[in-house]
């Protein structure tokens, strides 16, 4: 028999270890159940956004329990601007541009990654949600010199709990430019631009080729004009605490630069990356991804043309990604990120599925890239390969699914014990379906107060989750932990799809 290398002795012996784990896991908590219908919590993960719709409703609205909102969008920064569409980010009425595009990023991610294992109608309904993002961002960019990045007042729109169809808070418009710089929302938009430019490229090639265009535009003005929004008083007023740019913006100048490479295939972006990635924090060690912070889906992203052997000048991008890989893998002797007693990622700060989500969505994603190649991730003793990286996704996806200490899924409308409160202004007041006539600001008050389940369910929604002790209270009042977001959803799009796919990843292959 011929002679095993040793690492991949340490790779067997790891994914051994990983299963072992699981099975005994299986026996000991008793909340370990069978298997998950992906497909079905796939299908309710893509219809969420459409529960989260501004703008004017198109014929096959499948929220039905929503209307058109927001029409009038962009008035109130003068005559010719329309920011009608979008998404509302979370429980409330506001359109931030941040977070949104970053949202757009991940769907367009989730699509070119996993698309294939998405069953056909299931592809077209992730297409369409991308599409209603970017044919907003492409309005953000419509008028020369300005970016618009925010619509509504969220002081004022969090004064009021009332049906985004009825809102009559003002719908002040924030915009950056020259003077008042906000590079990370004109990088993130970039790049959700360039992504989403590659999922209609077979379909609808002028659509594409428009955003491509548009990407690099707004890339332009990113880099031309350097700064973060968080920076300037009167944007910062508008965005913060709820959207501050804690991170800085120097991430999304890589980010963008690195989705228009890869978009493009044009040398030019990736020679940006290798001239100003010191200078912009490519070195940083910083562990995280989210709508702030891009490190560590940075160095996945640009680390895939080094695994597949295009670009050698980006190993270091490798290095990182693998460190951060390591962060993950309790048997390494790396620092480690926070798990619950349950097994789920935790992060302080709220909204901790958001980490559950993006992460596992690395974690198959560069499980991917490292197929293709002989490359694996060195661990200090440990050797890790594709197989355990999906091991660890799918048991955090199975945690959200209902394999958790609650025995409840955290996904509305999936399995038979779900969220029924969650903080959010369309799911908890009555339909204007159902009570046509308009309810003011404070009219939805007795409703917030209510311990009733709210009467639309946002299926497919995922709320923020439980803290660090797995402890989840269904309360509406507490947002951290059941308030909705789309860019919790949008990287749980790519990762379900691939379990549709493949529901038994790491098997050991003889």
């Amino acid at each position: 028999m011929a002679s095993v290398p040793a690492h991949h002795l340490r790779v067997r012996v790891l994914l051994v270890a990983l299963c072992a784990v699981s099975a005994s896991a299986s026996a000991s908590w008793p909340w370990k159940r069978g298997g998950h219908d992906y497909r079905d919590a796939l299908a309710k993960c893509i219809l969420f956004f459409e529960g989260q719709r501004s703008g004017r409703l198109p014929e096959g609205q499948r929220a039905a329990w929503r209307g058109d909102s927001g029409v009038s969008d962009g008035r109130a920064a003068g005559a010719g601007v329309d920011l009608e569409g979008g998404y509302y980010d979370a429980g409330d009425n506001v359109k931030f541009g941040f977070p949104m595009a970053f949202t757009t990023t991940m769907l367009s991610w989730s699509v070119l990654e996993f698309g294939d294992d998405m069953p056909r109608e299931e592809r077209r309904h992730a297409a369409d949600a991308v599409r209603w993002g970017t044919d907003y961002l492409l309005k953000t960019l419509a008028h020369p010199g300005v970016i618009f990045m925010q619509v509504g007042d969220p002081w004022k729109d969090h004064e009021c709990w009332e049906r985004p169809e009825d809102m009559d808070t003002e719908r002040t418009v924030y915009n950056v430019s020259a003077g008042r710089p906000g590079s990370e929302v004109a990088g993130e938009t970039a790049a959700a631009l360039a992504a989403a430019s590659m999922v209609f490229r077979d379909g609808d090639r002028e659509y594409a080729e428009l955003l491509l265009d548009s990407a690099k535009k707004a890339f332009e003005f990113a880099d031309s004009h350097r700064g973060a929004y968080s920076d300037d008083m009167d944007l910062r007023a508008g965005g913060c605490p709820f959207y501050c740019d804690f991170n800085g913006y120097q991430d999304e100048l890589l980010w963008g630069a690195a989705w228009l490479r890869r978009a493009s295939g044009d040398d030019t972006f990736r020679e940006y990356i290798q001239n100003n990635g010191k200078t912009l924090g490519a070195e940083d060690s910083i562990n995280e991804f989210g709508w702030d912070n891009k490190h560590a889906g940075l160095n996945v992203l640009i680390s895939k043309e080094f695994i597949e052997g295009e670009a050698l000048s980006m190993q270091s991008y490798k290095e990182s990604a693998d460190s951060f890989i390591c962060t993950l893998i309790p048997e390494s002797s790396s620092p480690h990120i926070q798990y619950t007693p349950g097994g789920m990622i935790y992060k302080p700060g709220g909204s901790n599925m958001q980490h559950v989500t993006s992460i596992s969505f690395l974690l198959l994603t560069y499980a991917k890239y490292l197929t293709k190649s002989s490359h694996t991730v060195n661990c200090g003793d440990i050797s890790v390969g594709p197989d355990t990286l999906r091991l660890q996704a799918k048991k955090q996806i199975d945690y959200l699914l209902g394999d958790n200490p609650m025995k409840m899924s955290y996904m509305v409308g999936y399995g038979d014990r779900y969220p029924q409160r969650i903080h959010h202004r369309g799911s908890s007041l009555p339909s204007i379906k159902d009570h046509p006539e308009r309810m003011a600001c404070k009219d939805g008050t007795p409703y917030y107060d209510s311990s009733s389940p709210n009467p639309n369910p946002l299926v497919g929604a995922i709320v923020g989750g439980p803290g660090e002790d797995d402890a989840y209270g269904d309360d509406r009042a507490d947002y951290r932990k059941s308030e909705p977001t789309t860019y919790i959803n949008a990287p749980l799009v790519g990762v379900l799809a691939y379990f549709v796919g493949n529901p038994n990843p790491g098997r050991i292959r003889h």
